[in-house]
């Protein structure tokens, strides 16, 4: 396993430098580096390091939600609350609806396997997007319209909803019927995992300040390791309760991270953001070359051209989708340009999800998990390479 992390942290990091030196993204030199040593090319990787692969993708998203909830403040989302809420459901609602009217006509599915397949594809990829707005609000581009807390909300409570579509439709596929239960869980889950953040956040603080007062100085390294065990618990909790009551747990990671924005000095959240920043640095590696070695790259040679403009098809629609979130906002074209960029990436989500077909033995799980891959390896740079070239044009600095 020392092996395997080995060639991840540095493999992984030489390629994203060179690929950084050839003004692209970073996050394609991780991907390749994740598809070349994964076990579909080179197979370099451990077995055991592959087993653990979604528990490491966690954590690191976990490292990045705590950094956006330390760099997001309250008011800033109470000025795009509607935008934000519609952009969690109707991009990947309008995604879905493409592939149910149109993937039966271009390839071998049903309707109701088409909508298998339109929410696995219909998740944003927080992976992909989080940094990349936790970026733009350190450089000050866009906050002054709170463009990029806007797309950090609607990415955080896209997952959920897509989530819970996907169960339900697997369940219609296999039989077992559609219960009120399974769409009632979606807010459920929001507000759980909101209510749960806030909660662990506040606990959290009144802990940091008892120990202020009693002039027993918690160090910001000692705090940084707390909050990450209070975001492992967040999320053990989330896994405890599967079944019997919907939480989302990622969401209460960054709920918590925005209480203790809001609660804690200026410079306290400051140096805890800058701390959590070291720490995405590694778990940044980890969760692009585990997603691309998650990828099997001959899936996408089966999927060929008619699943190529089935996923072309799929993203005019959820681009629409969109920018009719946008509508009576104060976003001019250019800025809700960059949000429809901004919203074309998948990665994590599709990785986790896209195989759950084929191992459930359905017949359209091959398909599925072709097109998923192919969505991986087409939208995750195209995504990153357009937010990366485009926000200085299409975003207006905010002055210091």
């Amino acid at each position: 396993m020392l092996t395997s992390l080995a060639l991840i942290l540095l493999v992984g990091l030489a390629l994203a430098a060179i690929v950084q030196r050839l003004r692209i993204p970073r996050i394609i030199g991780m991907l390749a580096t994740g598809i070349l040593l994964g076990p579909f090319v080179l197979n370099a990787l451990d077995p055991s390091i592959l087993g653990i692969s979604p528990e490491l993708r966690k954590i690191a998203l976990i490292i990045i939600l705590i950094k956006a909830g330390l760099s997001l403040n309250l008011s800033d989302l109470k000025k795009v609350g509607r935008p934000a809420l519609l952009m969690s459901f109707l991009p990947a609602l309008m995604e879905i609806l493409a592939f149910v009217l149109l993937a039966p006509r271009f390839l071998p599915v049903t309707v109701k396997e088409a909508a298998i397949m339109g929410a696995v594809l219909g998740a944003v990829s927080p992976a992909v997007v989080v940094p990349r707005m936790v970026q733009l609000m350190e450089k000050k581009y866009g906050t002054n319209k709170s463009i990029p807390q806007l797309i950090l909300a609607g990415a955080s409570l896209d997952d959920v909803f897509v989530i819970v579509l996907f169960s339900t439709f697997l369940n219609l596929e296999q039989g077992t019927g559609v219960r009120a239960m399974d769409f009632i869980g979606i807010p459920l889950s929001i507000l759980l995992g909101i209510g749960l953040g806030l909660l662990f956040g506040f606990l959290l603080y009144l802990f940091f300040e008892g120990a202020h007062t009693k002039k027993q100085t918690v160090r910001n390294s000692t705090k940084v390791i707390v909050i990450l065990g209070a975001a492992f618990l967040l999320i053990a909790i989330e896994g405890a309760l599967e079944g019997l009551v919907s939480l989302s747990g990622l969401l209460a990671v960054m709920s918590m991270a925005m209480v203790l924005k809001a609660k804690c000095t200026a410079s306290v959240s400051r140096r805890l953001s800058e701390k959590f920043g070291k720490l995405w640095l590694a778990a940044e590696i980890l969760l692009f070359v585990l997603v691309g070695a998650a990828v099997d790259i001959r899936y996408t040679l089966e999927a060929g051209p008619a699943a190529l403009l089935m996923l072309a098809i799929g993203l005019l629609f959820r681009s629409f989708g969109t920018w009719l979130c946008l509508l009576g906002t104060n976003l001019n074209t250019r800025e809700r340009c960059f949000c429809v960029l901004s919203y074309l990436p998948k990665a994590t989500v599709q990785a986790a999800i896209g195989s759950v077909p084929l191992s459930m033995g359905l017949g359209c799980g091959k398909i599925v998990l072709s097109v998923a891959v192919l969505s991986i390896l087409i939208t995750a740079p195209l995504g990153a390479f357009g937010m990366d070239l485009s926000y200085r044009r299409l975003l207006k600095k905010e002055a210091d």
